[in-house]
């Protein structure tokens, strides 16, 4: 096997303000996939309506991209090991960009679930390579203070996103614009990346795995497809069920045969013999269902339950993402200064689990102080919790697996949203159609009109009074039992992280310098990494 290092740097030497215009591509990079990502949550509802889109629609284009992003993941991690970072970063900002105002061009539910499922491509390789390229500069003893750096990004992205979106959709550019108004950000990116970004790479002679990603992505989708369906176009006791479970267990198998057996595995299955990657993937695994399965219909909260446009639903999201920017901030600097983070990861979860418990009770006149401070809890705890996850697994392993590693924590999670998207939406579009039927029996109105007997996402200022108010009270029903749903899924990433080994952080160089044959990183790589 030979290895060949492309630049002679030194990464363990460098200074905080080398470090931060280093990163400052990467952190741009993150805010573009976010800021698209949390856009079209908040837009959905007003999307799919244009579209004559259902409730199953609405899972369906948010759980397209999370299934993508899972799949891609691990193969990006384990590029990353490969080949140069820097240009995996670039063509992963190149696909999201590209897939993003394909995305505007939509003029069907079905166009738009293909072209989010594209974005989600490029998703999984900005977030994977974002984490991979931060490890390649950082000591993990420092990681911890640009880890919430990264996560402030997130928190800000997140917040410019739902406002962002609700001012667009709001006003006459309408809710395509939604996804070019991030293309912008996106070149800026690929620019200050090319400029910033010089790293040691390490290349190896060595193949990914395609069958064995290929396998793992058929399972999965094959069981998400199955949560996603069944109750509604079948029975969860049928022939159909069968059939999607049969296949998706099958598959995995397959896959995890073919990981035991190759010499390069996306995942490789020896890294889950260290304790502390276990139980921090189980409770990345966790956190995933519970933070994207129950926060995603937020949206759908205040825009039906409570009747507020798209720019109000934004705003009324401002004090979980404060909470989550001001976590991330005040923990990594903190994990820095100490070396130490398994408290904080405890810490993280159980403030997230009593936000999640408060969220479970609410309903369509709930005063939004106490939802506030409910999302608050939530936004703490998982600024604490979702980057030092992955901060945990990289000071364990050797740092040859560092973007398998890092990619396998990622795609755990985004499994974990993924699952918690499909299940929690087809359990919520279960109920609200059920409650909305009820609801309108109740009051002596026929169920045709809201067409679809009542399974589409309506628009609650278009309908009578008495209609309208069965249709909050049934959406607020709804969502609050997602978040009950949520609150033990997050206790148990409690028990996880308390049985986590704390290793304190290592201060030593984050990549290995093997001085073989020392050949600039532009003439090793494509024209799109210049």
């Amino acid at each position: 096997m030979t290895e060949t290092l492309t630049r002679p740097a030194q990464p363990g030497a460098m200074t905080h303000p080398e470090i931060l215009r280093a990163m400052s591509g990467l952190m741009l990079s993150m805010f573009v996939a976010m800021l698209s990502s949390t856009i079209v949550s908040n837009a959905l509802p007003r999307i799919l309506h244009d579209l004559d889109g259902g409730a199953s629609a609405y899972t369906w284009v948010v759980t397209a991209t999370l299934l993508t992003t899972t799949a891609s993941t691990p193969v990006w991690g384990k590029l990353s090991d490969l080949v140069s970072k820097k240009l995996l970063m670039q063509v992963a900002i190149v696909v999201f960009a590209a897939s993003s105002m394909l995305a505007g061009l939509s003029t069907s539910v079905g166009a738009l679930i293909a072209c989010r499922a594209l974005q989600g491509i490029g998703a999984g390789g900005i977030l994977a390579m974002t984490q991979v390229i931060m490890a390649s500069m950082v000591s993990p003893r420092e990681r911890g203070r640009y880890s919430g750096y990264l996560g402030a990004t997130f928190a800000v992205a997140t917040i410019a996103g739902p406002l962002v979106g609700g001012v667009l959709v709001d006003s006459s550019f309408g809710w395509r614009a939604c996804f070019y108004v991030g293309v912008p950000f996106a070149v800026a990116a690929l620019v200050v990346l090319q400029r910033t970004l010089h790293l040691v790479t390490v290349r190896r002679e060595a193949e990914v795995d395609y069958v064995g990603a290929a396998l793992l992505t058929g399972g999965v989708s094959a069981l998400l497809v199955w949560v996603s369906l069944a109750g509604h176009s079948f029975a969860w006791a049928s022939a159909q069920t069968a059939l999607y479970v049969a296949g998706g267990v099958v598959l995995l198998a397959l896959a995890a045969v073919v990981e035991l057996r190759v010499a390069e595995p996306v995942i490789p299955l020896r890294l889950f013999r260290e304790r502390t990657v276990s139980l921090a993937t189980l409770a990345g695994l966790l956190v995933g269902v519970a933070m994207y399965g129950a926060t995603i219909f937020l949206a759908q909260y205040f825009q039906i339950a409570r009747g507020e446009s798209p720019t109000a639903s934004g705003l009324r999201t401002l004090p979980m993402i404060l909470g989550l920017a001001g976590s991330s901030l005040v923990v990594g600097r903190l994990i820095s200064r100490r070396g130490l983070w398994k408290r904080y990861l405890v810490g993280g979860t159980v403030t997230a689990t009593v936000g999640f418990a408060l969220l479970s009770t609410i309903d369509a006149d709930t005063s939004f102080v106490r939802i506030a401070v409910s999302m608050a809890l939530v936004g703490i705890g998982l600024g604490a919790t979702m980057q030092n996850l992955v901060l945990s697994v990289q000071n364990t392993v050797p740092r040859s697996d560092l973007g398998a590693a890092t990619a396998t924590v990622s795609f755990f999670r985004s499994l974990g949203g993924a699952i918690g998207v499909s299940a929690l939406g087809a359990v919520l579009a279960s109920r609200v159609s059920s409650q909305v039927l009820e609801g309108l029996q109740r009051i002596g109105v026929p169920t045709g009109s809201l067409g679809s007997s009542g399974t589409s996402i309506p628009d609650v200022r278009t309908l009578p009074a008495p209609v309208a108010r069965v249709v909050q009270e049934a959406y607020a029903s709804g969502v609050a039992h997602l978040f009950l749903v949520a609150t033990p899924l997050m206790l148990l990433a409690v028990v996880a992280v308390c049985l986590v080994h704390e290793v304190p952080l290592r201060e030593d160089s984050p990549v290995e310098r093997p001085v073989v044959d020392e050949t600039p990183d532009d003439a090793l790589t494509p024209s799109l990494a210049r």
